[in-house]
């Protein structure tokens, strides 16, 4: 039988406003209607908003950023209904293509505000800025960040099905236990986002189960069990993911697509957002949760990604020994804040401003490892930055580097 035409599962309307589109939700729980229905192996296109349906613009000011309602976010396509998917069962997602939509050939990474939404770095760089990235076929190049030039690695930040009541009340039971023990100790920094009524959107639910989303739905932050947003960046063309159903028709939803990456995606908006479709196929693995024991969710890459040369990566190291001096035990978080950190440095030396590198950082095809977590009392950590992204020669050569970036990225009308 000769091949259909791929049907568009989800499409999205970028005029409307997100919240008035009933294939969209904002929030975590079983009661969200099913917005579409997929057979198993079946091939479908799902179109998705950016992550903060359509809050920032192609402009040159970060007033956007730091005023972005994160209340709103992350605004994802579906539910989706896959027939014959029942809790135990795993389901198969086939990434086959990911790509913007054609009518927004660009995206943004931006560090947002410390005191709204922050990133890894927020003690050294706690205002909004923003770049605006455009995209030609497989490259992304930036206004704000000149001399620098690289194919992306897409994917979706968010994909994950929906979880029973009782996961969902085991998540909302340890977050809050966790918000309490930390207003309890005087923690001065979020550490969880609990559910939250205001602009909650529960796709084409009626009144009251759209009062009871509001009221019990998880935000879409976090990586949990289900998935959500792991914001792992080889989940591209080619990857399948196994994701454990929880619910009778697993509920898939999928969103926050990126152009590109870096790991770890430091800057909270560090990957390269974008309103795109990503085509998927979904397949069953009855009973899998138990044959294969699984917990979360596993993954296999795609067989696509930009490839650069194993000695064309310029490595960046850091330990557990913070900026102030101060020894930490086997902190990896702290080891790698200073891996970033003397990445910003060094390419500060082309005249790049801290924001720019930051931004950079967030976005480009770095590679992030933990090269040792047993050396007491130093974790070590490694950033791998491809040179050949960049327009000039960077390389550490004796006699220092000449200035050669005169302009800055996006900043809020403010600064």
């Amino acid at each position: 039988m000769p091949k259909q035409a791929i049907r568009t599962a989800v499409k999205v309307d970028l005029n409307t406003p997100a919240w008035e589109q009933p294939q969209l939700h904002n929030r975590w729980h079983p009661d969200i209607p099913f917005s579409c229905k997929v057979q198993p192996g079946e091939v479908v296109n799902v179109e998705c908003l950016d992550w903060t349906g359509g809050q920032i613009g192609n402009n040159d000011s970060a007033d956007d950023i730091k005023y972005c309602d994160l209340s709103r976010i992350h605004y994802l396509s579906g539910p989706i209904e896959v027939e014959g998917a029942e809790p135990g069962d795993v389901l198969v997602v086939e990434i086959q293509d990911v790509q913007p939509l054609a009518e927004q050939p660009w995206g943004y990474c931006a560090i947002f505000d410390k005191n709204n939404g922050g990133g890894f770095l927020d003690s050294h760089f706690p205002n909004a800025a923003k770049a605006i990235w455009d995209f030609e076929g497989i490259f992304c190049s930036s206004r704000h960040i000149p001399g620098v030039r690289f194919p992306g690695l897409i994917h979706p930040g968010i994909m994950g099905c929906m979880p029973s009541q009782e996961l969902l009340d085991t998540w909302n039971e340890r977050e809050k236990e966790l918000v309490g023990y930390h207003a309890s100790i005087g923690t001065d920094r979020v550490v969880a986002n609990l559910p939250l009524e205001k602009s909650a959107h529960a796709g084409s639910a009626d009144s009251d189960s759209a009062a009871k989303v509001g009221k019990e739905g998880a935000r879409t932050i976090p990586p949990r069990e289900h998935g959500g947003n792991c914001d792992i960046k080889n989940l591209s063309r080619g990857s399948k993911s196994y994701l454990p159903v929880y619910v009778k028709g697993a509920g898939l939803s999928v969103g926050d697509l990126h152009f590109s990456q870096g790991d770890g995606e430091i800057s909270f908006c560090g990957a390269i957002e974008m309103a795109g479709v990503i085509t998927i196929k979904c397949d069953i693995i009855k009973n899998g949760v138990k044959d294969m024991c699984m917990k979360n969710p596993m993954y296999i890459p795609g067989p696509v990604e930009p490839h650069f040369g194993p000695s064309r990566y310029l490595t960046f190291e850091g330990l557990s020994v913070d900026e102030t001096g101060k020894q930490h035990y086997l902190d990896v978080n702290v080891a790698y804040k200073q891996t970033c950190l003397q990445f910003i440095e060094y390419f500060k030396k082309f005249g790049y401003s801290g924001e720019q590198l930051y931004i950079l950082l967030s976005c480009a095809p770095v590679q992030g490892h933990i090269a040792a977590i047993v050396d007491i009392p130093n974790a070590c950590t490694t950033l791998g930055v491809p040179v050949d992204i960049f327009e000039f020669e960077c390389l550490p050569k004796e006699g220092g580097f000449d200035k050669i970036i005169t302009s800055d990225c996006a900043f809020t009308s403010g600064k």
